[in-house]
């Protein structure tokens, strides 16, 4: 190809992706409040479906588990879809997923629901990172995969609180179809602004999967993935129960702390892809102790207002300032180990992410029925420094390779 070419291929993605990355961010805003909505809605969804404040968490652990199993398997069997397609059935599956959870007259439908939803969950981050990537000039792809990903932090800013919002004035009911909504928005947007003529997915398989669960430096950083990540929801799925049980705030009040919760989120999320982009492991190793420290110290400051407000937005600023250093460094070790399946390992990063967040609601639901709802933080604290110890040793090996 000509140098000619090359430039009129690189000012027709320049002028058509953003656009299609607009409509992608708008789908992962939709996912991304689906996700963590019922975080806020807890306590009304307990009491409105007469179950315990526990047994409610499994709609977020369970949704977890969805992606968990859904994000490498479907990734994989759908490999040889059209993406276009693919992008606008996983959207379909998302819009009935909160049809059904917005209809629910039982927590089994609306745990099976759940379950449902989250499968479009993993598979969209998995094809929507690569299609972000192919709309923009190779110089760009990074910047192009972080304005998708900027739909995920906006849900966490905006999304939750106000879902929380929605739920608390309208009833919980009233939150699901708004989020079904937000679907129908991004199927428009998506049949709309992202071209038919994708680049085809470089092929992966169930075959690659295995070789990257055989991979031991793999397995090690998932497993940071699931432990750093994770650890910080055994607290933040119960956070509103905290807020109004353990801290004395009313119910109205969460949604706004909630928003600050957020905003700390994105900030942190700044600070991280930023941090982790010279040496991943040194920037994960201290990530993680100050999350724990922080999960800790949660833990003391919960009873109080001022103290306890603080150390949450804190705990926001530090819960999800891994997540780009954890993406970056299981794509560079696959890149070493694995570089035929480098898609599929994002896919099961992903999976490893919300497996720790199951494994840490569950954790977190519990400790709430034994010992109680204020010692789920510092448990936390102990899930993320087991991150601490693994990324220390993934350090300690990654210096005999060199």
């Amino acid at each position: 190809m000509n140098s000619t070419a090359v430039q009129t291929e690189t000012t027709s993605k320049s002028k058509g992706g953003f656009p299609a990355l607009l409509a992608l961010a708008i789908s992962a805003f939709g996912i991304g409040t689906t996700e963590f909505v019922p975080v806020g809605l807890l306590s009304s969804l307990a009491s409105d479906l007469n179950i315990s404040i526990t047994l409610a968490g499994l709609l977020i652990s369970g949704y977890a588990m969805g992606v968990a199993f859904g994000a490498p398997v479907l990734t994989a069997l759908t490999n040889k879809m059209n993406r276009k397609t693919l992008l606008l059935l996983l959207m379909v599956v998302f819009i009935a997923g909160n049809m059904v959870a917005a209809i629910s007259t039982s927590f089994t439908l609306l745990l099976i629901a759940r379950f449902i939803t989250a499968f479009s969950h993993g598979v969209f981050f998995s094809i929507g990172a690569t299609i972000a990537a192919d709309l923009v000039p190779e110089h760009k792809r990074a910047s192009a995969i972080a304005f998708m990903f900027t739909g995920l932090t906006v849900a966490t800013v905006t999304g939750v609180p106000l879902g929380t919002f929605i739920g608390q004035t309208f009833g919980w009911r009233a939150t699901f179809w708004a989020v079904a909504l937000l679907g129908v928005v991004a199927i428009i947007a998506s049949a709309i602004l992202v071209p038919k003529n994708l680049k085809e997915a470089p092929p992966s398989s169930l075959k690659d999967q295995f070789k990257i669960i055989k991979n031991g430096r793999l397995l090690l950083a998932f497993a940071i993935t699931a432990l750093g990540y994770g650890g910080t929801f055994v607290a933040f799925t119960y956070l509103a129960p905290i807020l109004e049980d353990v801290t004395g705030y009313a119910p109205k009040s969460v949604s706004w702390i909630l928003l600050g919760y957020g905003i700390a989120v994105a900030i942190g999320n700044t600070i991280g892809g930023k941090a982790a982009d010279k040496n991943p492991t040194k920037a994960l190793f201290w990530m993680f102790v100050v999350q724990a420290v922080i999960l800790v110290i949660l833990t003391f400051t919960a009873p109080f207002k001022i103290a306890g407000t603080v150390t949450i937005f804190l705990l926001g600023l530090l819960a999800f300032m891994n997540v780009p250093g954890l993406q970056v460094y299981v794509v560079k070790l696959a890149e070493r180990y694995v570089p035929s399946a480098v898609n599929v390992a994002s896919a099961i990063n992903i999976a490893a992410f919300n497996l720790g967040i199951a494994i840490g609601a569950s954790v977190g639901g519990l400790i709430v029925d034994s010992i109680g709802i204020i010692h789920t933080p510092w448990i936390g604290g102990v899930m993320v420094f087991g991150a601490v110890l693994l990324t220390a040793w993934s350090a300690a090996l990654e210096k005999r390779t060199i």
